[in-house]
């Protein structure tokens, strides 16, 4: 059951955030109530839609023991009773404690792992199946720096997105993907297994990571291409170590040092806000195993068979036998869609053995 002190204590919030928005403020506290009031809105609609379920619950109670509406009150009484789990659910999901990097755009990095050239051309299959996925949604992808490998696909390629709800979406996806197929290199037709790396960090506010000049040591160099050939003469590529953590990051994908500065700064945030948040989750979740958003990029999480046309995702025993449309982005929403609600399946559960 669902306290009734903790839903009245919304409703009376969201309506003082109402009331509050409409009186004279600042332009920054009106920016901080819509936000809050944009988070509200569906949970306030939820809980009066709960609340009038339940008044209409006892109502048709009362008329039991009237001789005339009986038997329309008890047919009354077994629609609100089919419909009242779905409600509490709905809710329960709803006041789970958010993730406050949820709603945060993220770097997303893809590398190639084991497996040499068809490694690097299972992570190009990677972060186009991203890139696809993003578009659908209506996100942004914006290329920060690509590595790409001899025959091609990417030794590494880096990108961040942006829309609604990124980070809630795709935070999953971190660990290592497996694929197992013939190479087009491969002559005798055997099946190889290689993999690649997928790390989705979100991007930190200015607020969350304080980086002091004293912990950075920058490094400037000369860009080169492929073979080791100086792309520019000048000394643009940059390379920035976070000196507490240990944290490198490097980029010269642009031509300017300025460019490159603020890029390597931007990846460099989200590491270390990502490091942070990963080493809270560790303390808080010390005595829960086999956790679905687990974060540890070292984990094998998923297969990528195409004989038999079929992705698995392990950590949830969960597999489709459609390959191609995953690779697409388009069937890749039914794998993080079954990931979120174990995840919440998991909380749900976590919060009645606290109870």
């Amino acid at each position: 059951m669902i306290p009734q002190d903790r839903l009245h204590k919304l409703l009376d919030r969201f309506e003082a955030v109402q009331s509050e928005m409409n009186a004279n403020v600042s332009r920054e506290r009106f920016v901080a109530l819509s936000r809050e009031f944009a988070e509200l809105s569906p949970v306030a609609a939820a809980v009066r839609q709960l609340q009038a379920a339940e008044a209409a619950r006892e109502e048709a109670r009362a008329l039991l023991s009237d001789k005339e509406m009986a038997e329309i009150a008890r047919e009354e009484l077994d629609r609100i009773d089919a419909e009242l789990p779905a409600l509490e659910r709905e809710m329960q999901l709803m006041l789970l404690p958010k993730d406050a990097a949820d709603e945060r755009n993220v770097i997303l990095e893809v590398r190639a792992g084991t497996g040499g050239d068809e490694a690097a051309l299972f992570a190009g299959d990677l972060f186009r199946m991203y890139e696809r996925y993003a578009q659908k949604q209506g996100w942004k992808v914006e290329l920060i720096s690509a590595s790409e490998g001899e025959v091609g696909g990417y030794k590494e390629i880096v990108a961040e997105i942006s829309g609604k709800g990124v980070f809630a979406r795709l935070k999953f996806e971190s660990g290592v993907h497996r694929v197992q197929r013939v190479p087009a290199t491969e002559a005798g037709g055997r099946i190889h297994t290689s993999a690649a790396t997928v790390a989705v960090l979100p991007e930190p506010e200015d607020v969350d990571v304080e980086i002091e000049d004293k912990d950075l040591r920058i490094d400037v160099y000369r860009a080169s291409g492929a073979g080791g050939q100086h792309v520019n003469k000048t000394e643009s590529a940059v390379r920035i170590t976070h000196l507490p953590t240990g944290i490198v990051v490097a980029q010269q994908d642009e031509k300017s040092q300025h460019k490159n500065k603020a890029r390597a700064m931007q990846i460099l945030r989200a590491r270390i806000y990502e490091a942070e948040r990963e080493r809270i989750h560790r303390e808080r979740a010390a005595d829960r195993k086999g956790q679905v958003g687990s974060g540890d990029r070292s984990e094998r999480i998923r297969t990528y068979n195409f004989p038999q046309s079929r992705v698995t995702d392990h950590r949830i025993n969960l597999t489709l036998h459609k390959l191609d449309q995953v690779l697409e982005g388009e069937a890749l929403d039914e794998i993080i869609s079954a990931l979120i609600a174990e995840d919440q399946a998991e909380r749900l559960a976590a919060l009645g053995e606290e109870a």
